[in-house]
Formats: C-alpha cells, structure tokens, sequence
C-alpha cells in the first residue's frame, strides 16, 4: 500500500481528500501545516507521494516543493500542489518550486485520481531505475567469479577505512592472502577447475574473518583482507583462522580432490604513534606475504614493525623503504 501524505490546513478538505484516497487504497497521513509536512517527510520510511495545499500556515506549499527539492533524500517524492488558484502565472510558479503537478480543488474525484496515478506510474520508474542504478553499481564494484569486492573497490574501502582509523587514533590492520599453488591447479586440472577453487577460496576466507572485515580479490589468487581496529595480535589470530580453514578439508573439483594452502602477510600500525600511510602499509604486508611464501608457505607472517626513513631519504614526499621486523621465522 503506497503511503501518502495530505497537508491541509481546512480539516473540511483534508478529512474530505483522506476519504477519497483510503477508498481508493492509500495509507494517507493528514498534516495541518508546511512545517509539519516537512517534519513527516525526514523521517524514515516516510510517504514519497505527497499532496500540498497551497495557502498553509508556518509554510506554504510552494516553499516546502522548495525545501524538499533543496534537500537531498534517498528517493525521489512526488509533489501535487492543491490549491483554489488558478492560472498560467501560478503553475509556472508551482513548476518553477520544483512541483510534479497543479491541481485545483474545483477539480473532479476523477482528475484528482487520475493524477494520482501518474504519479504512482512516475514512483514505479524512479524505483525501478534505483534499482537497476544499484545493480550496476555493485557490479562494478564486485568481482564477477567470487563475488569479493574487486581492486579497486577494496583499495577504495581500504582508504577510507585508513582514514577512519587515523581520526579515532586506532589500530588498523592489512594482510595480503595468496594461494599456494594455484597454478600448478590451473596447469593440471583446468581454468575452470581453477575458478571452482578461487570461489571456495573466497567463502572460506569470507567465513574466517571478523563480520567487520573486509575481504577483496587483489587480483589473480591474491586476497586483500583489510581488518579495522585490529592490532597485531588479534590480525594473526584472524589469519590462522583462515589458513586453518583452507588446510582443514581438500577442495572437490570434478575429476580431483586436491589439498591446498595459503600464504598470508600481515602489516599492523597504531594511528595512535604512527602516521605511516596506506601505501607504506601494503607494502609491508605484500614483503610479509613474500617472506611467508620464501620460508616454505602454509603459515603467516607478520610485519612487526613499520619504521619510516629519514626524510633526507625520501623522494617526492613518499616513503620509499622501511624496516621490516619479524616476530620470528616460521
């Protein structure tokens, strides 16, 4: 039932209109002047359909078109202007205030209904191409074969989950995830055999982390997984996890079964003592993942600590090497 609200401040054409549109299957809220419309239509789930009369106290219905064309909602709302004006003059006006449509209380019941209905037809495409909006955005930000975030999309979140931690002075965590052998799988057994185990690769990881962690495809077999308010400690123990969720059953493929592992580098900062930028951190993680992979594979490694050079040694402002200290060698 598609909500609608009246703003009406004669209670003999609001009660009136009320009946009409409850007849004709509206969920209608009645209001009495401008200010309150507006206080109805900020609230969530409020109607998107809305019917104005035009001389009303606090505000009129040509400065509410105003302000609700002013504002920024999350959906479009469809405004009829109710007035006894008539006129070029005051439909160009109603227009200009940013009104769908003018209708006049000498109108018919028809008209009224009729008009109602263009509305409800022009509610259903603003919908309908939200809809399609969405879908296309979460295309582009997905990767089609395991439904991760893509590169882009979670360097994006990265940064701004960096920012977020930078502000609130926080621990922030990344690592770098790669799978052991994958191409050896792709060589033997096929791509698709390969796509059926960077799927299965993906939920597991998905299933190891936090539920606010971040999981991307880096590209290839590479993950990115990106860990807000997370230190050291608590980053290695999401990374067990998932190298225990990978080893703990072989993926079933169609003409094999096949154990595999994965290699995983860590790189923590505390915003609280340290300003070393994104860039810094992710390359940190991917000499931890190198590391990890150089010592044998099927473990995790951790960049304990991040130390900028001295800035005689940088080059454009960019941090161009730092130390990087593991806890120990596994």
């Amino acid at each position: 039932m598609l909500k609608i609200l009246i703003a009406e401040d004669n209670p003999v054409a609001q009660r009136l209109l009320r009946t009409y549109l409850e007849k004709w299957g509206y969920q209608v809220t009645c209001v009495c002047n401008g200010e309150e419309a507006l206080d109805c239509l900020r609230k969530p789930d409020a109607p998107k359909l809305v019917i104005l009369d035009w001389m009303m106290p606090k505000l009129d219905g040509v400065e509410v078109c105003r302000q609700i064309r002013s504002g920024h909602q999350n959906s479009y709302i469809y405004t009829i202007l109710f007035t006894a004006k008539d006129g070029d003059e005051n439909l160009i006006e109603a227009m200009n205030a940013g009104a769908d449509d003018y209708i006049c209380k000498s109108a018919s019941r028809n008209e009224l209904k009729a008009r109602l209905r263009a509305g409800r037809r022009i509610l259903a495409l603003e919908e309908k191409l939200f809809s399609v909006q969405e879908e296309l955005r979460s295309q582009a930000m997905h990767d089609q074969l395991t439904g991760l975030f893509n590169h882009a999309a979670v360097l994006d979140l990265l940064n701004r989950e960096a920012d977020r931690a930078k502000r609130n002075r926080s621990a922030f965590s990344v690592a770098m995830a790669d799978l052991d052998g994958f191409k050896r799988i792709n060589d033997t057994h096929g791509h698709l055999a390969g796509d059926i185990v960077l799927r299965e690769a993906a939920h597991r990881i998905s299933q190891s982390v936090r539920l606010y962690d971040t999981v991307g495809r880096y590209g290839g077999e590479e993950f990115l997984i990106v860990m807000p308010g997370c230190g050291q400690r608590a980053s290695s123990a999401v990374s067990e996890r998932i190298l225990d969720g990978m080893r703990e059953k072989p993926f079933v493929l169609p003409a094999a079964i096949v154990p595999l592992t994965i290699s995983i580098g860590i790189a923590t900062v505390n915003f609280e003592i340290s300003e070393i930028d994104v860039e810094s951190l992710l390359h940190a993680a991917d000499l931890a993942l190198y590391k990890a992979k150089s010592n044998g594979r099927n473990q995790v490694i951790v960049a304990k600590a991040l130390q900028e050079v001295p800035e005689s040694k940088r080059s454009d402002g960019r941090i161009q090497e730092f130390r990087l200290l593991q806890e120990k060698d596994r």
